[in-house]
């Protein structure tokens, strides 16, 4: 069996935090870690654990901060714990936005504003139609995402939208974007977000757009799903994977990349930054799609 190529961690840009584990207020069919209400296999962070995590990454010249889930919204504490990150470095989170109400949105503009970094949310979305987005995201989704939005922006806080590509490569493109033949910036599918939101006062809409993977919920679905081989690495820049530049802090340590948290294979220290610091093996299917896409989690 041919055996599996490394790639060198380089330097610190982003650290991320799965702030509430694997636990979130939807299920979504696509979740790439299988996330619940119910799915208890990575818990919450605490506090201490962020604060702690978050001065090591000080002293190793961190440029980004995310916190993901789950939903992050769920955690008591997410407030304080992102006023503390907004002293470190420019903070996102990535949310379903259905916990975003009235005084949450308030609470963040007020933390964006006295902050020396920006703050930037990225809520996702599937569809703009409510039935299609809701059969992967659950009742009333897309109406509390889209308040969230319109609630953000009111804040000052220009929000991002992440689209799965799960409609539409796994139920079909739909008629008015299935003459394109993808799902990128100019195609039907991009457009109908972007007009989307515009057309609900998003002034400024801005969208990245999220493949699907191999893993999770949609573990086995995927009959094209491959891995990266030595070869494939021969001539290749492999600064452009997040993995060179990125890791993640979860319950049970410090992992590779947020695609791969809980993973066993992708943990690179129990308990220290600086240790987790070290060349990751590129072992999933989910590092192919990275290397072909040149997908990454971040916000760009």
């Amino acid at each position: 069996m041919q055996a599996k190529p490394q790639v060198p961690f380089g330097h610190l840009r982003a650290l991320w935090f799965q702030i509430t584990g694997t636990l979130c207020n939807l299920t979504c069919v696509h979740c790439f870690i299988s996330c619940s209400p119910t799915n208890h296999s990575l818990e919450f962070l605490a506090p201490e654990t962020v604060y702690r995590y978050l001065d090591e990454a000080i002293r190793m010249g961190v440029r980004e901060i995310y916190f993901t889930g789950g939903e992050p919204f769920m955690h008591k504490d997410i407030l304080p714990i992102l006023e503390r990150s907004l002293q470190v470095a420019p903070t996102s989170v990535l949310t379903n936005g259905t916990l975003i109400t009235p005084r949450v949105a308030e609470a963040l503009g007020s933390l964006q504003a006295s902050s020396p970094y920006s703050l930037e949310i990225r809520v996702s979305l599937d569809d703009v139609d409510e039935a299609q987005n809701d059969a992967v995201r659950g009742k009333g989704a897309l109406r509390k995402a889209l308040q969230a939005l319109q609630l953000l922006q009111a804040q000052g806080i220009p929000p991002i939208v992440a689209v799965t590509e799960y409609l539409y490569t796994h139920a079909g493109p739909s008629p008015d974007h299935r003459a394109d033949g993808n799902a990128g910036e100019g195609s039907g599918f991009y457009r109908k977000f972007r007009d989307f939101l515009l057309a609900n006062g998003i002034e400024k809409p801005r969208l990245k757009m999220i493949p699907v993977f191999a893993m999770g919920q949609l573990e086995g679905t995927v009959p094209l799903a491959q891995y990266v081989t030595p070869s494939m690495l021969e001539g290749f820049d492999s600064d452009t994977l997040q993995c060179t530049s990125s890791r993640i802090v979860a319950d049970g340590g410090v992992y590779a990349c947020p695609l791969l948290v809980g993973e066993p294979q992708a943990r690179l220290s129990t308990d220290s930054l600086a240790d987790a610091l070290q060349p990751c093996t590129l072992y999933h299917t989910a590092c192919h799609t990275c290397y072909v896409t040149g997908m990454t989690c971040a916000n760009y």
